[in-house]
């Protein structure tokens, strides 16, 4: 029996309690972000942060220096609520190349502050309460609050290890007349599944049958192993104009701060969406925006050397997780490794990963955080190797405690 990581890990304000008519619904129906919480119990411990994703190492000096440009020349004023021109442009053509998309720039695209908001705009846009929104499981955590906020209900499609594959008989199960969309997030996280061709077209076929939206988060589409190449659904016949593709700079060009993402829609989403982006932030940074006019300009051998160099850092860390006793599933894309943890003998995930960051000192994230029922989880943990080798190489030194 696995043990709820809210009710773990998270310890709710006692005050609030006493002001019940002041606390929204919606709000009691999830916790804070348990990737988060295993941040703040590494820099407590002194523990290897091997749990949150993100980079440890410095982003491009050349996209570091264009950010400090912007702002010397003074872009430090609102850009377009959705996306200054440049960059909008900038998108454009990224997507024309990469993958023959064509986009209008002033009718399809919106710039937000990060994919996060570019999921829970599009969510906001395009759902109404009772709609259902079929999600993958294991899935990233912010899927299930953006649901609730939503007034949304998930329906959920299992990913069955050690391939994370599906059952295509459940998938169809799970669509009805009242689905409204298919969350699809490839590469994955949290299990470095990359959807194949052939998967995603039974998606795009039920969702057409169904009269029903893909939106998909594809944050780590430039970070893809062993041969593989990243497939957006929108790419496929019928599917362009029922996508809803949500990216962001943070992860391809290692600037998880910077808080720049992006939404492409057809033109009627989009009204949608950018109504929601305009009165729940603005906008994103001026300056940073610009930054990334240059970042989406680089060239093939930035993404060559980018999968390159993280191919090496996952089978690093592969390696010393395997002779430290963890079962792992090798991903195809991202910078997450799923761990069983079945062979330790501890009774959940929940106790081993406190166990690694107080006894071991390294923090990774207890499995059941990306399952609906925590007890699904329960024999997982997830670890991050976007981090510096000198950072693995400890973590290595580290797990030998174990």
């Amino acid at each position: 029996m696995g043990t709820s990581v809210e009710k773990t890990l998270v310890q709710p304000v006692r005050i609030a309690n006493r002001r019940p008519r002041f606390r929204s619904e919606r709000t009691l129906r999830f916790t804070e972000s348990v990737i988060r919480e295993m941040t703040r119990l590494a820099l407590q411990h002194g523990a290897v942060n091997l749990a949150q994703g993100f980079p440890d190492f410095s982003a491009p000096e050349s996209i570091k220096e264009a950010a400090r440009q912007a702002i010397t020349d003074d872009v430090n004023q609102y850009a377009i609520t959705w996306g200054a021109k440049a960059f909008r442009d900038a998108i454009v053509a990224k997507y024309r190349k990469w993958y023959g998309l064509d986009y209008d720039p002033e009718r399809e695209i919106t710039v937000c502050c990060g994919s996060t908001e570019g999921m829970i705009a599009s969510m906001l846009g395009v759902t109404n309460p009772g709609d259902e929104v079929i999600v993958f499981e294991p899935y990233y955590e912010n899927y299930g609050p953006d649901t609730l906020l939503c007034d949304a209900k998930r329906v959920l499609v299992s990913l069955r290890p050690p391939d994370w594959s599906f059952d295509p008989d459940e998938l169809r199960r799970a669509f009805s007349p009242r689905t409204k969309a298919i969350i699809v997030n490839t590469p994955n996280n949290p299990t470095g599944k990359l959807f194949s061709r052939s998967e995603l077209q039974l998606i795009a076929d039920l969702c057409q049958e169904f009269d029903a939206l893909a939106i998909t988060d594809e944050i780590y589409e430039h970070i893809v192993y062993d041969g593989e190449t990243h497939i957006p659904i929108a790419t496929l016949p019928g599917m362009r104009d029922r996508s809803i593709l949500v990216n962001s700079m943070s992860k391809t060009y290692s600037v998880t701060g910077w808080r720049v993402g992006w939404v492409l829609a057809a033109p009627d989403l989009t009204d949608s969406i950018r109504k929601v982006h305009d009165f729940l932030t603005v906008g994103a940074a001026a300056p940073l925006q610009q930054a990334g006019v240059h970042a989406l300009s680089q060239p093939d051998s930035y993404y060559d050397h980018l999968a390159g160099d993280y191919v090496k850092r996952r089978d690093t860390l592969m390696g010393m997780l395997e002779n430290a006793g963890f079962r792992c599933f090798k991903p195809n894309g991202a910078y997450y490794i799923m761990t069983d943890i079945s062979g330790f003998g501890f009774p959940d995930d929940v106790s081993f990963v406190r166990h690694l960051i107080e006894n071991v000192g390294i923090a990774s994230v207890p499995g059941s955080s990306f399952f609906s029922d925590s007890r699904d989880g329960s024999h997982l943990i997830r670890f991050c190797f976007c981090k510096k080798y000198e950072t693995l190489e400890e973590a290595g030194i580290r797990l030998k405690r174990i």
